[in-house]
């Protein structure tokens, strides 16, 4: 096998959201929202149990008749925007309001941050002439993410579940992805943080190289040794 093309996840994998301290704070500040500091902190430990952050931990309990909107989630913007403001609204918050503009902020470029090693990853894969598609289940459109941190020039194609209908680990979109590449599955490697979604890109014969999605200081370099699987390919 030489590998010809690269798959990547986008949260946890190049990208990691902001904690959902920070996230609450912001969108607190915009609206001009004063808290005490124990509700503060009672509201940001809530939010994180109930997995209201899209990036951020997974919910511990989804309730139940979120079940089914929440296994659909990733498959239109609509679903994606329902479900996690459904999340969070078994929050009580200050202002019923602060619902939406929590959602609207975590997809602001300034809510994402790359991965210490994601530009000498993706800059090293184009000057060895290997393509670069981002795939991932999500509801709204991370173009600008990339464009705002400079990395938009490192990336070939995007297949994203909210424009095709489908979520990982469907088959069909890694499908996709290797189609926008020009680069048959079994010259492609897919590297991603979900050992479930992430996986579904072996069903097709693409190789799959897993990171662990922590946070962004604890994790400097897991993504320079996809240059050594490239070179050694």
């Amino acid at each position: 096998m030489t590998i010809k093309g690269v798959l990547f996840d986008f949260s946890g994998t190049l990208f990691r959201s902001e904690s959902t301290e920070a996230w609450l704070r912001a969108v607190l500040q915009e609206a001009q929202v004063p808290l005490p500091a124990a509700e503060f902190e009672r509201l940001v430990a809530a939010l994180e149990r109930a997995g209201a952050l899209p990036g951020g931990a997974r919910p511990e309990v989804v309730p139940e008749r979120l079940a089914e909107l929440w296994a659909r989630r990733d498959r239109s913007a609509a679903q994606h925007r329902a479900a996690f403001t459904a999340l969070s609204r078994e929050i009580t918050l200050p202002d019923p309001l602060l619902h939406d503009a929590l959602y609207e902020r975590h997809m602001r470029p300034e809510a994402w941050a790359p991965y210490p090693d994601a530009a000498e990853a993706l800059g090293g894969l184009r000057e060895r002439g290997v393509g670069v598609a981002v795939i991932s289940n999500i509801g709204w459109d991370l173009r600008p993410v990339f464009r705002d941190h400079g990395l938009d020039a490192y990336v070939d194609a995007y297949a994203l579940s909210y424009e095709h209908e489908i979520q990982k680990p469907d088959a069909r979109l890694f499908a996709l992805a290797c189609e926008e590449l020009g680069v048959s599955p079994e010259d492609i490697l897919m590297v991603g943080d979900d050992r479930h979604a992430d996986a579904g890109a072996a069903a097709l014969g693409c190789t799959v190289h897993f990171v662990d999605p922590l946070p962004v200081d604890r994790r400097p370099e897991a993504l320079r040794p996809v240059l050594g699987l490239v070179d050694r390919s």
